[in-house]
């Protein structure tokens, strides 16, 4: 199984939903993703948690975290940064083989159709990155 984890500032929207979304639909190739926060807000935002039980992709484990509660996970394959900011303290995080940034527009404090955009971009173009980058 490789593992990818997925970082961002707040994780609260943006890598949740990328953790959710590669681990239902990546899974079965192989790949797990968890997601962490470079300063995690401590909360899954209401609008990412409802997109993904929309679509039945919803995990009551997907909660927001600090990097170092996944220290018992590392070492990971890919680390794919979501946002400009968790890009720039990615040369701090050294546990992860590979790394790969796709920026994503931050969908909190926008309706509900953000997070469907959002959902929607990351299955187009973070999906199909991820399974190139960790294709042997």
């Amino acid at each position: 199984m490789k593992k990818v984890l997925v970082l961002c500032t707040g994780n609260s929207c943006r890598s949740i939903m990328a953790e959710a979304l590669i681990n239902a639909e990546l899974s079965e190739k192989g790949i797990r993703a968890f997601s962490a926060g470079s300063r995690p807000q401590g909360r899954v935002n209401p609008n990412a948690e409802r997109v993904l039980k929309e679509r039945a992709i919803w995990r009551d484990e997907y909660h927001s975290k600090a990097i170092e509660e996944l220290d018992d996970e590392a070492p990971f394959d890919l680390l794919v940064t979501v946002c400009d900011k968790a890009r720039e303290s990615c040369p701090l995080y050294e546990k992860a083989a590979e790394s790969l940034h796709i920026p994503y527009r931050d969908p909190d404090g926008m309706g509900y159709e953000a997070f469907q955009s959002t959902l929607q971009k990351m299955r187009k173009s973070l999906l199909p990155a991820v399974e190139e980058c960790l294709s042997d």
